[in-house]
């Protein structure tokens, strides 16, 4: 790895430890709830200053792979509603999700091509053909770690924007529940005493993973299905 790399990494791990540090002391129900009222009050007066700053939070807690997504995502939804934290959360999410997608293609992909370069050719010219489709389960099943794909699909061939519209379809789902959960948060007093239980009991969260599980399956029948009947014979059509 080359000098020029390192500091971008060492950077892009020091800027990561210092948001973490930040977000746990400032980004938590109990400091948020004691704030609400004023927070609220300067989103009136301020409301294209607050959204930016929602925005560029939520930026960097996916580009630098800092936990909290989820949280952040049940605030932004409680604040601003379902309709607005929905658009804010899909830009946002999609942006930082490319932010660390570059970031692991900068700094890793041509160590990983000259140690195992040959050995993943196979895979790599596969992936390149059917980037997209394999990008899009993924993104459908909430198993599988956000940074983790990021991370993945940066050491790969697929296009900057076949990353960003399919991550943007892709993580759609997921956004709109979540933002549907916080949008009924009544106050963020009673999510930090109740946890998640607040907006969603056992009964509804396993209901929500099955939906998940399903929705992820359903690409991989429907190419199945249409792999199935390019096989069929044709009929004469003369018969």
């Amino acid at each position: 790895m080359s000098k020029t790399k390192i500091v971008v990494l060492l950077g892009f791990l020091i800027t990561a430890v210092a948001g973490y540090v930040l977000l746990q002391q400032y980004l938590n129900f109990e400091f948020l709830a004691n704030q609400e009222q004023g927070l609220k009050d300067y989103y009136e007066s301020h409301p294209l200053i607050v959204l930016a700053g929602a925005f560029l939070i939520y930026f960097l807690i996916t580009g630098l792979l800092i936990p909290g997504a989820a949280v952040m995502t049940l605030i932004c939804a409680w604040f601003f509603g379902f309709a607005t934290s929905t658009i804010l959360i899909s830009f946002a999410s999609t942006a930082g999700a490319t932010m660390a997608f570059l970031t692991s293609r900068y700094l890793f992909r041509d160590y990983i091509n000259q140690k195992f370069g040959q050995s993943l050719e196979t895979f790599q010219d596969r992936l390149e053909k059917e980037g997209a489709f394999y990008l899009f389960t993924l993104r459908l099943i909430p198993l599988v770690p956000f940074f983790v794909i990021n991370a993945v699909m940066g050491l790969t061939k697929i296009k900057v924007t076949t990353f960003w519209w399919v991550s943007q379809l892709g993580m759609l789902a997921g956004t709109l529940v979540f933002c549907y959960a916080g949008s009924r948060i009544p106050n963020l007093q009673s999510i930090q005493e109740k946890g998640v239980n607040a907006v969603f009991d056992r009964s509804q969260m396993s209901q929500i993973l099955i939906a998940f599980a399903l929705l992820g399956l359903f690409p991989l029948a429907a190419k199945k299905l249409l792999g199935v009947l390019g096989k069929l014979p044709q009929e004469d059509a003369q018969g």
